[in-house]
């Protein structure tokens, strides 16, 4: 167990955490040159793509030492982004150190702070490493700076390297050796052993990734889940490596995967513990967390008999990611669909590009709307996420909306329009911290829902690129929500309805009313589109009707020939907007949706 180190790296997004896996992957062997690409532990298309890690990954490496000795390496990988921080939460529970990686040319941002937080919850022991030194713009010396007053950790222990070129990757192994600990736990105790991971195989059922904490498992053994309460008899378990590789048990202190049968990744949960049914250990490992959806919408196929394919592309999405949940949902103008729950906003645009790209699904997204709490007049209590499961507004007693903290990381001049960024989209408080010279870290306490739309996009356009934002769910607080209805010719049209704060629902509505009237095609008669709260027409924009001249056959004569054949045509119309409906193309669901997303 001595020569055993469990540990992962944790950064903020973009500062090269999946390149200097690689490179540490390449030191030590673990794969061949001719085998050898960028984002070897990224193995998804959108991951390559954009450069971001989405699902955490684990590998084993063997590392010979200065001192001689083999030491065997277990690298955790952990996604950036903060959508899914409860993916770098269970990473960390598995591991004793982790790598706190710093880019030489940004110094620490908002994650890098928050990602410290959290290993320090879990005592973890953190390693400074500064990255990209290569850059001509890397400035080692304040990236140190910063490290010691933003993170309190000792600034003359951070190795500077450069991920891309190689240079310094020596000496962060020879780091992880010395200033990591080694794991403790018993092999002879009751097993305890946490699930951080899992992802399915088609032909093997769904692959758990475990750290033994105590005890150990062999192949054959019936094993007990204690959050899930299920069990299983394991069929194989081994190191990962690019292949798996098997062996003939895990102890304490070790990682590794275990094959047991399980069919589904629903059917077990994810910082789940896993213990032997002939000698159960006393309690589960502490700290499990379920992951929470934050975001919820409704998604529809762009064409009705798509409807089967979408099934069967959630489920199969599902199984390997099991923060998806979902629910079948119908709407008048759009068909059945599927009311979804999501971890954030990144995570809803990946799982649209997963279904459009892999599926070939052409997709309506409904806005989304996040989880409201409502006390109505009886007493109980509700929660809707869902505009059309909104209970008449005269029996709501109070309502209320979940709050954030937002950490925002900006240089010095930005601080003006951030603050009035922040003031625009209803933050209650706002509390400034200068980090280092040139640095500021703006703390604001904001409704989720605020965030949901352009938040993170203006944020990007007034600080130039420079603004990194990170944020954690802190309560519910009261609130004045209403839902607003879009009437098109005095009929509701249930998928466009949406929940929002009553100050801002009149401009919204606005431009709801203002991107239908561009979308919709002219009739023959007048079509009114309206925004409305209740009874109360709060918007309006008018689609004007295709008119014949029904005078232009006259040519003279008395006046009142005109008139009755104007009156004639105006009792056509009046009869015609009685009778006629409106089409409303999916085009017109998607030009608002998607304008509403971008503002």
């Amino acid at each position: 167990m001595k020569q055993i180190r469990n540990f992962c790296i944790i950064a903020h997004i973009d500062h090269g955490k999946s390149t200097l896996a690689d490179r540490l992957i390449q030191a030590c062997g673990g794969i061949s040159q001719r085998e050898l690409h960028e984002q070897m532990l990224d193995s998804m298309e959108i991951e390559r793509e954009r450069g971001i890690t989405i699902k955490s990954n684990t590998i084993t490496l063997n590392y010979q030492a200065a001192d001689g000795k083999e030491y065997q390496l277990n690298l955790i990988d952990t996604p950036g982004h903060v959508d899914f921080s409860h993916e770098v939460r269970r990473s960390l529970m598995a591991c004793e150190g982790a790598l706190m990686v710093v880019d030489a040319t940004q110094g620490v941002e908002a994650q890098t702070v928050a990602n410290l937080y959290l290993a320090l919850e879990y005592d973890l022991e953190l390693l400074p490493i500064i990255n990209k030194i290569d850059l001509p713009a890397a400035d080692v010396d304040r990236v140190r700076e910063e490290i010691d007053a933003d993170l309190g950790l000792d600034p003359f222990v951070a190795i500077p390297v450069s991920a891309k070129t190689g240079q310094g990757i020596e000496d962060v192994l020879e780091g992880i050796v010395k200033h990591l600990p080694s794991p403790t736990g018993d092999a002879d105790a009751p097993l305890k052993a946490l699930v951080f991971d899992a992802h399915f195989d088609k032909y093997r059922g769904v692959i758990l990734q475990c750290r033994v904490m105590q005890g150990t498992l062999r192949p054959r053994d019936q094993i007990h889940f204690m959050h899930a309460d299920r069990q299983y008899k394991v069929d194989e378990l081994g190191y990962n490596q690019f292949k798996a590789v098997p062996r003939d048990q895990l102890t304490a202190g070790e990682v590794g995967y275990i094959v047991a049968g399980v069919k589904s990744v629903q059917d077990i949960e994810i910082g789940d513990t896993i213990t032997l049914v002939d000698s159960p250990a006393a309690e589960p490992i502490p700290g499990y967390q379920p992951a929470k959806s934050v975001v919820f919408s409704s998604i529809y196929p762009m064409s009705t008999d798509e409807y089967q394919d979408l099934t069967k592309a959630l489920e199969k999405l599902a199984i390997n990611d099991a923060a998806l949940t979902f629910e079948k949902d119908s709407s008048a103008a759009l068909g059945f669909g599927f009311r979804c729950g999501f971890l954030g906003l990144l995570h809803l645009d990946v799982i649209q590009e997963r279904l459009e790209r892999e599926f070939d699904i052409g997709l309506v997204i409904s806005a989304p709307s996040v989880l409201y709490r409502l006390e109505l007049n009886d007493g109980t209590t509700v929660e809707v996420d869902n505009p059309s499961n909104w209970p008449d507004p005269t029996n709501i007693r109070a309502a209320s909306e979940p709050y954030i903290k937002a950490s925002i990381l900006i240089p010095e001049e930005y601080v003006g329009p951030v603050m009035e960024l922040c003031r625009e989209h209803r933050s209650d408080s706002q509390t400034m911290a200068y980090l280092a010279a040139g640095r500021v870290e703006v703390t604001s306490e904001m409704p989720l829902g605020e965030v949901l739309f352009d938040f993170y996009d203006k944020l990007k356009m007034i600080t130039r690129g420079y603004g990194s934002f990170d944020y954690v769910a802190i309560e519910y607080r009261s609130t004045d929500i209403v839902k607003v209805d879009i009437l098109v010719n005095k009929e509701p049209v249930d998928a466009l309805s949406y929940l929002v704060h009553r100050d801002k629902a009149r401009a919204r509505a606005l431009h709801y009313c203002e991107q239908l009237a561009e979308a919709i095609p002219r009739h023959q008669f007048k079509i009114p589109i309206q925004g409305a709260i209740g009874g109360t027409i709060i918007a309006r924009a008018t689609i004007q009707p295709y008119r014949k001249d029904v005078t232009a056959k006259l040519y003279g004569g008395d006046i009142t020939r005109k008139k009755k054949l104007l009156e004639k045509q105006k009792k056509g119309k009046a009869k015609m907007k009685q009778f006629g409906s409106v089409t409303i193309p999916q085009k017109a669901f998607v030009s608002v949706l998607r304008a509403d997303k971008e503002r």
